[in-house]
């Protein structure tokens, strides 16, 4: 037993030895690098200078009182207990409880501390009656709503800059980040403060199917209820996203959460903060995405480009500059790859400026300008998502469908085409001989009448119908086409 405790504490002053002699030979900047703990460098300082421009969002609202449909018990009839829910049950026709007062909890930063302007997201402050801002020192300010858009989450809300000492925060450049990229998150998560979160850029350019302009930043820095509204940061201390989504099925986050990105919402905020809405540009046109069965037949090298399916009767290209069964390939030299960059670059671009395009006619590029419109936010916009297509507000003065050109018959087409009076659909002004409708002997001249047995009366009748059937799963449409003087036949057109 000696013997071991004698060995034991001969190896332990062995080894005290040996690491004396190691550190007695490496430098001594070496051996602190050898004890330095590693890990990512803090973000302290960044935050500390952030922190104070980012802001809680408060809102309340009225809402109506009403009673809650609760059915009356199932009770024995004589019961003691009758009396009493008889009376209770009774009570409840008497005038119904008064307002209540709903609120709710969102964040948000200061982009201009002299005007005092914040951004936060739409939803934050929808419906709100009221709107406070509460600051990270404890100060509340009442806020003026200027502006918002539903379409992409943005809000802009006012509150006096002499009433407090604002600090502000700049915009940075959301093209120049790239996947991988360190980002934090600052927002207001459960109403309990400020709370900073940091992650890394996950993917960029994502479609969540929450709107026609879709293009988040997606981070797996830590977003949570409140975080709505405020500010994603890069590492220079600049705004690149606005908070505004999480994927989620608890509601907390799972390291999947999405940002506006700046280089979209720049433009939006101006806009809000200029007119007290948005301006967005407006063609006039359906559109549907480019397939590889339609690339190749049109002799595209890939499925790229949008494909022009009808013309809104009195827009702003119903001059003949477009025409169905064209392809845009580039809008304003920039390459238009999907419907959604096609949505994107129109909305971006300012109401009644002329645009240049590239586009497919025929087998041949050539280039048109065209001078847009403005699409009316608060009109109907139709989406026809079994053809993965858009249809904007108004009526379609000519579309292509199932290589078919159609277009209202009128006075105009009637006289063009010598069709009878007698006679009413929807008249085909032309057909791609190489079409299934070209295969079924189907020319210029002859009317559809009935699609499946529904009569159609205009072009987006007959695109309605075609797309019903799509969406039934349904190969081939039935045709009743009318000859010039009346004659009618049917006709099987396959729809793939």
């Amino acid at each position: 037993m000696l013997s071991s405790l004698i060995k034991g504490q001969l190896n332990r002053l062995v080894a005290s030895a040996a690491a004396a002699a190691f550190l007695a030979i490496v430098p001594v900047a070496h051996a602190q690098d050898a004890l330095r703990p590693y890990g990512p460098a803090s973000v302290a300082d960044l935050a500390e200078g952030l922190l104070s421009a980012v802001v809680n969002i408060s809102t309340s609202q009225n809402v109506a009182g009403a009673r809650p449909n609760v059915p009356p018990p199932q009770i024995p009839e004589g019961s003691p207990f009758q009396d009493f829910f008889d009376d209770f049950f009774n009570d409840r026709g008497g005038p119904a409880p008064g307002p209540r007062r709903v609120n709710s909890l969102g964040s948000g930063f200061v982009v201009d501390a002299d005007e005092g302007i914040i951004i936060t997201n739409n939803h934050v402050i929808a419906d709100a009656d009221e709107i406070e801002v509460n600051f990270s020192d404890g100060a509340t300010l009442k806020a003026e709503l200027i502006g918002r858009d539903a379409e992409i989450d943005l809000a802009v809300l006012k509150v006096d800059p002499e009433a407090h000492n604002l600090t502000a925060v700049q915009f940075g450049d959301s093209d120049a980040i790239r996947i991988g990229d360190w980002v934090m998150a600052i927002g207001n998560p459960f109403g309990l403060g400020g709370s900073v979160t940091v992650g890394i850029v996950s993917a960029r350019d994502r479609n969540i199917n929450s709107g026609r302009y879709d293009d988040f930043i997606q981070t797996d820095a830590a977003i949570n209820r409140g975080n709505s509204g405020g500010p994603l940061f890069n590492m220079n201390g600049e705004v690149i996203g606005i908070n505004t989504a999480i994927i989620s099925p608890s509601g907390g986050s799972i390291g999947i959460g999405f940002a506006i990105p700046s280089e979209l919402a720049v433009g939006i905020i101006d806009q809000l903060r200029q007119f007290g809405e948005t301006r967005r540009g407006w063609l006039g046109v359906r559109i549907q995405p480019v397939s590889a069965d339609v690339a190749e037949s049109l002799g595209l090298d890939r499925a790229r480009g949008v494909l022009i399916a009808g013309v809104v009767k009195g827009g702003p290209v119903d001059d003949g500059s477009i025409l169905p069964g064209d392809v845009i390939l580039k809008f304003n030299g920039r390459n238009v790859d999907e419907v959604r960059d096609l949505r994107r670059i129109v909305a971006d671009t300012a109401v009644g400026s002329e645009a240049e395009l590239v586009v497919l006619r025929k087998g041949e590029e050539i280039t048109v300008t065209v001078k847009l419109g403005r699409l009316e936010e608060n009109s109907d916009v139709a989406s026809s998502e079994h053809e993965g297509g858009d249809n904007e507000t108004g009526q379609l003065a000519t579309a292509s469908v199932l290589g078919m050109t159609i277009a209202e018959l009128n006075e105009e087409t009637r006289a063009q085409f010598e069709i009878s009076d007698d006679v009413n659909g929807v008249v085909i002004v032309e057909v791609d001989p190489n079409s299934a409708a070209g295969d079924k002997g189907i020319v210029a001249g002859d009317v559809i009448t009935e699609i499946a047995q529904e009569s159609v009366s205009t072009p987006q009748d007959v695109l309605d119908r075609i797309g019903t059937l799509q969406g039934q799963g349904r190969r081939n449409a039935l045709l009743m086409l009318s000859s010039r003087n009346g004659d009618l036949r049917f006709e099987t057109v396959r729809m793939n």
